[in-house]
């Protein structure tokens, strides 16, 4: 790191996300005195911000609201020191080497690190009646609310690893589960289908898609679409649940840093550091695989630590 003028008027520690990992990397920050910037875009806040009750994030035997939850985040890194900005990053330049830039608007903002926090998206039917009953019997996290249908007939949307694996997980607290396939064969390994071809508690529907969502201020039922006659029937459920895959929210860092082929930033484990040197990356925009927000926070805490050695290396 040089002691250009540049160098000398960057920020510590920027941030780009808001969801638990972001504002737990920005909590750590803070109170190691770096005074980070967290750019936590105009939709603050992560997945958690579409979440009703959260009743496995520790501490909370209550339970607690999604939305109410990333407030408590959020007041707790400005606390400490954390600066906001509620805008979304536009452009980042991360090759270059340290300090980085990164514009939103006409405003470039460099950095002596960079934490990548932007999450992933859940991928939805895209249905008008989908996303307005989003938390009122929609859900596309059966590890998150799950415990809330206990005894009731929940349908499971998807042919792959992670619809058979929600469907399984569904079992532990509902009565049945339907799973909907739009083919006639399941695009699962042999061994998540027989797991779920075992169950007694789950059955499928072949050749069916969901082309509407029911209910006012509840989700009461679906219309199913036979895809081969082009038939449709409605059908009475308690709770739909998306399994049809996530997308990590990379596309502002491609061709910067080192992802798979999905997309999924990678880091050199255990630690958060990407292929960049003082770029580091946390949350579910690593994770394909547990997308909780305790595992992300918890990546979080180590991104900040990470940045601040890696700081204190430079000097």
């Amino acid at each position: 790191m040089s002691d250009s003028p540049s160098s000398d008027s960057a920020r510590n520690v920027v941030i780009v996300g808001s969801g638990p990992a972001g504002l737990t990397a920005a909590l750590y920050a803070a109170r190691a005195d770096l005074e980070p910037l967290v750019i936590e875009g105009q939709a603050a806040g992560g997945q958690l911000m579409q979440t009703t009750e959260v009743e496995n994030f520790p501490g909370f035997p209550d339970g607690r609201m999604g939305p109410e939850l990333m407030m408590d985040f959020r007041k707790q890194a400005e606390k400490f020191g954390t600066e906001f900005l509620t805008r979304d990053v536009d452009e980042v330049v991360l090759t270059d080497g340290s300090p980085f830039t990164l514009t939103v608007g006409s405003e470039e903002i460099l950095a002596k690190t960079v934490i990548i926090s932007t999450g992933a998206t859940a991928r939805w039917l895209e249905l008008e009646n989908e996303q307005r009953l989003i938390g009122k019997g929609v859900s596309a996290c059966a590890t998150c609310d799950g415990f809330f249908f206990r005894d009731r007939e929940l349908l499971v949307v998807g042919g792959g690893d992670s619809a058979m694996e929600e469907a399984t997980f569904l079992t532990k607290f509902a009565s049945k589960v339907t799973v909907v396939h739009r083919r006639d064969e399941l695009r699962a390994s042999k061994i998540m289908q027989d797991r779920a071809f075992a169950n007694d508690k789950i059955d499928f529907l072949w050749n069916t898609e969901v082309v509407d969502v029911l209910g006012e201020d509840q989700l009461t039922g679906v219309v199913l679409s036979d895809t081969t006659t082009g038939e449709t029937r409605e059908h009475a459920t308690d709770g739909l649940f998306l399994a049809i895959g996530h997308d990590p929210t990379s596309a502002l860092f491609l061709g910067q840093v080192d992802t798979d082929e999905d997309g999924y930033i990678l880091v050199e484990e255990p630690t958060t550091a990407t292929n960049i040197p003082g770029v580091f990356a946390a949350g579910d925009i690593t994770d394909r695989i547990y997308r909780q927000a305790i595992s992300a926070a918890g990546q979080g805490c180590k991104a900040a630590m990470d940045a601040e050695r890696w700081l204190e290396a430079q000097h």
